[in-house]
């Protein structure tokens, strides 16, 4: 029997911050599981992830507890599991916690038969009885004497959860048994989701809905390719409202770049204070495109001061970025960002050039009442002014970011995940040619090359975790999308062919290991059943799932079906573009019905009905740098001499070819004149 803390070998960092408490924790594997089944003892499975504040709460409160261990290794083998290492395990027992409570979060607390039937969850669970909530220790003596003395209701239990697991893993297939390709209309999706949008927008705060209030990428990128279709100005209005709330908010670091998680009130004021590598780089590419639609100049700066805090902050020395930023710094929420009205006096004393102490109260929004606990503030700016900085303005940022960085400072998630890792790759290609910043495009191309030759496995298995040169968890669909966008943007940014035979070969494993092959034979010739979540050489759990539908990131069916359409739109191959049809298909239903619930679905789908391909032979000139200046949704843009590609196939260098769906306009070799095709092609 084990009876020791195994987490000290794992390579994630929420794994190792529990590598010394007094519970007998394992980690997710065959000895943990073998245990539990030889001694009967039921599963308590804690699930988190490292910047997760409430995870260290209960922790410190629950886990640190001599005698509250003492409760779990008696009657229990306890299974850490960080979410992010493993989103598998995650999705799996969130829909059991929300199937039984009707709410999820993290920590995420569950208990589960030997065989990983779960039969009762919950998320947080306070040491004493508060405000209703049991105690957790009055659960695990609850739990305990109901394994020994009231198994037939435990089990009957767990069949009863794994049953909802089940339909809900069912329900992908349910609706894609209903699809018809020939019935996916993009323009009448795209017009329902922003109708319900509307519905939802706040127009004072921007965002959607109350608080706490999340950053929502996917929607912000809705409307502003709804606006670049129709000339709406709502879809404008709606995403630009968002946009300048959240960058003027204490939601947005504004000493050194990047954005929280999300907002506790409905003014981004408040910040959650975690910095999370994918919110950067979907809130980038969302700023990225605001600037190319409008040439708001805040919105490019928004965009380079997040980049670079992720590539100076989250760079590490193995390769690759670092996953996230812990909302607590020395034990305190928040505690290295905040500042008083006397600690901004403190840092300015003596600074030339900078604002007087008042000025950058005013500035920032200090107050002697604060906007946060025990009289501090989160730094914000007033929406209604230009958060462009004067050089007095400046001086004093910088002044209070030194004051800041001495400060004790939030732990680091240093583990590097192939998914977020690609995802910025893919934002930092796009963006270099965009913005003609080079160094990015050099950043882009060391993550992708880091993540698709060290992260495999002896036999070349994609490998989705790593850390310090360690890797861990066969990759997942999300990983193998995202990694396959990014070999297509970094081919649109210097034509290497290189990037091309790498995205093919990332496509065809995708397809070999995840797509469910299987349940498209049992349907009409005309739709395919999408992918799996997992690959077929993984690990068996209660139900293999499929990612449908959007949440803080885009879904991994989503992403897949856009990197699929984009290689094949680049290289001509009918096949990939066939999967990706099919694939955007099984969701016609909830396209029709439901369309805020998958708009990355709704923008896969532009590519497939609506592409855009620009070709511009020869070397970078004024007529790339045209196309590249714009927005263009559902676009690929194709530069150099590369024979990967049929869009370069009788074209000659100094002139640009704007396609729409394989419709071209006119050769053109003036800049004004790409602008105004590719506008034209964008429209309606």
């Amino acid at each position: 029997m084990v009876t020791q803390n195994r987490l000290a070998g794992e390579t994630s960092p929420y794994l190792l911050q529990h590598a010394d408490n007094p519970v007998n924790w394992q980690p997710w594997d065959a000895t943990a599981l073998a245990e539990a089944a030889d001694g009967d003892r039921p599963l308590f499975i804690s699930i988190g992830y490292a910047a997760c504040h409430w995870c260290h709460v209960m922790a410190h409160e629950s886990f640190e507890d001599p005698v509250v261990a003492e409760l779990i290794n008696r009657s229990f083998v306890a299974i850490k599991i960080d979410r992010e290492e493993r989103p598998d395990l995650d999705q799996l027992y969130m829909t059991a916690t929300q199937a039984a409570t009707g709410h999820g979060g993290w920590p995420m607390t569950v208990f589960a038969t030997p065989d990983g039937r779960p039969f009762f969850a919950g998320t947080y669970f306070p040491p004493v009885e508060r405000h209703g909530q049991p105690s957790f220790s009055k659960v695990l003596l609850a739990l305990e004497e109901a394994w020994g003395t009231q198994r037939e209701a435990i089990e009957a239990q767990a069949d009863e959860l794994a049953k909802a697991v089940a339909k809900e893993a069912g329900f992908v297939d349910a609706i894609a048994a209903e699809a018809l390709v020939d019935d996916l209309d993009l323009d009448r999706a795209l017009d329902a989701l922003v109708a319900d949008l509307a519905t939802r927008f706040d127009a004072e705060h921007g965002g959607f809905g109350g608080a706490p209030k999340f950053p929502r990428p996917s929607y912000l990128e809705a409307l502003l390719t709804h606006h670049r279709r129709t000339g709406d100005p709502l879809s404008l209005s709606m995403a630009t409202t968002t946009l300048d709330a959240m960058a003027a908010g204490g939601i947005y670091d504004h000493l050194a770049g990047g954005f929280a998680r999300y907002s506790v009130d409905s003014e981004w004021r408040v910040p959650h204070f975690e910095k999370m590598l994918t919110d950067q780089a979907l809130l980038a590419r969302c700023y990225l495109h605001a600037f190319e639609v409008t040439g708001e100049p805040s919105y490019r700066q928004v965009v380079v001061e997040t980049l670079r805090w992720v590539l100076d902050h989250l760079g590490l020395p193995h390769g690759g970025l670092a996953s996230s930023v812990d909302a607590d710094a020395a034990g305190v929420e928040g505690s290295h960002a905040v500042f008083t009205p006397a600690e901004i006096a403190t840092s300015l004393q003596g600074v030339d050039g900078a604002l007087s102490a008042s000025e950058a109260c005013r500035f920032y929004r200090v107050t002697e009442e604060g906007s946060f606990e025990h009289g501090s503030s989160v730094l914000a700016r007033d929406p209604a002014l230009s958060l462009l900085r004067t050089p007095a303005e400046e001086i004093t940022r910088r002044a209070l970011l030194d004051t800041r960085e001495r400060r004790a400072q939030p732990a680091l998630d240093d583990k590097v995940l192939v998914e977020w890792n690609a995802m910025v790759a893919s934002v930092l290609a796009e963006a270099a040619g965009a913005l003609g910043i080079p160094e990015w495009g050099d950043a882009a191309r060391q993550i992708v090359t880091n993540l698709d030759q060290n992260h495999r496995s002896a036999e070349g298995r994609l490998l989705r975790a790593g850390r310090a040169g360690r890797m861990a968890h066969l990759a997942m669909l999300g990983d193998y999308a995202w990694l396959l966008e990014a070999l297509t943007r970094l081919f649109e940014l210097d034509g290497d062919d290189h990037w091309i035979d790498r995205a093919h070969l990332v496509a065809g494993d995708m397809i070999a290991l995840f797509h469910d092959g299987q349940s498209a034979s049992a349907m009409t010739p005309e739709v395919g059943a999408g992918f799996f979540t997992t690959g077929s050489d993984a690990e068996v759990l209660l139900v293999r799932t499929k990612d449908l539908f959007d949440g803080a990131l885009p879904s991994a069916t989503s992403v897949a079906a856009t990197g699929l359409s984009r290689l094949a739109l680049i290289t001509g191959d009918t096949d990939l573009l066939a999967v990706a049809d099919r694939t955007v298909a099984m969701a016609t239903k909830i396209l029709r019905s439901h369309p805020a619930a998958v708009p990355d679905l709704i923008l896969a789908l532009g590519l497939l009905r609506s592409s855009i391909e620009v070709a511009v032979p020869g070397p970078a000139g004024p007529l790339l740098d045209a196309a590249r200046g714009s927005f263009i949704p559902f676009s690929v843009i194709v530069t150099g001499s590369s024979e990967s590609t049929p869009l370069f196939r009788d074209r000659l260098p100094g002139f640009a070819y704007v396609c729409r769906h394989g419709v071209c306009d006119l050769p053109s070799s003036e800049p004004d004149s790409v602008k105004e095709q590719v506008d034209r092609a964008v429209a309606r």
